[in-house]
């Protein structure tokens, strides 16, 4: 039977629609970023091989994310997930997983839930977590969540380094992958993340 992994990837969101439409007018076009790259997301399958069903579903309106929304789209995908599956979020995916499962009950069981590079607060970030804000201790997430794994990098420039501490001060029993220089993990390479789900 293969080992079931669900992705979940990150977007952005905010507080308002005039706060979004402000965000678009200010941003600038990097013209590498018009070109399709890979990410480990997107090459993950691969990696792992044939003994791994991986899903990644595509969560409404990333740019411009509404917890609410990408809840009613999340449980549409639950009757698709297995027993024992691993669940992985990345960004405000990751903090996703972490509201969604401290807050809600989940019909599967989890085997693993990995989270990279999540926020846990707005904190010293210049952004708002709009209505992913954590609004619950984590002790559900915990009890359903199987075992946690938290990833973050020193350098990461989007998510301030502080935010895994808080994670694991509401996860004690949670294990630690702490990087250097991987920033906000948007490299096409994760070897760790690929040896970490296979020894799972």
């Amino acid at each position: 039977m293969r080992q079931q992994v669900v992705i979940i990837h990150g977007g952005e969101t905010f507080d308002t629609y005039e706060e979004y439409i402000s965000a678009l007018r200010k941003s600038r076009i990097q013209p590498e970023r018009l070109r399709f790259k890979k990410g480990w997301k997107e090459t993950i399958t691969e990696k792992l091989g044939e003994n791994f069903d991986v899903l990644l579903p595509q969560m409404p309106n990333k740019t411009s994310a509404h917890f609410e929304e990408w809840k009613i789209w999340f449980e549409k995908v639950i009757p698709f997930i297995k027993d024992d599956a691993l669940l992985i979020g990345h960004s405000l995916g990751g903090i996703f997983l972490a509201k969604y499962l401290s807050e809600n009950n989940i019909s599967k069981k989890i085997k693993a839930t990995i989270i990279v590079s999540a926020p846990f607060d707005d904190e010293k970030t210049g952004r708002s977590l709009a209505d992913f804000k954590l609004s619950s201790s984590l002790t559900k997430f915990a009890d359903q969540g199987g075992k946690i794994y938290l990833i973050q990098s020193k350098d990461d420039p989007e998510v301030p380094f502080e935010n895994i501490e808080k994670y694991k001060k509401s996860l004690p029993e949670a294990e630690t992958m702490i990087f250097g220089k991987r920033g906000h993990f948007l490299q096409e390479d994760f070897p760790e993340i690929i040896k970490l789900i296979k020894s799972l």
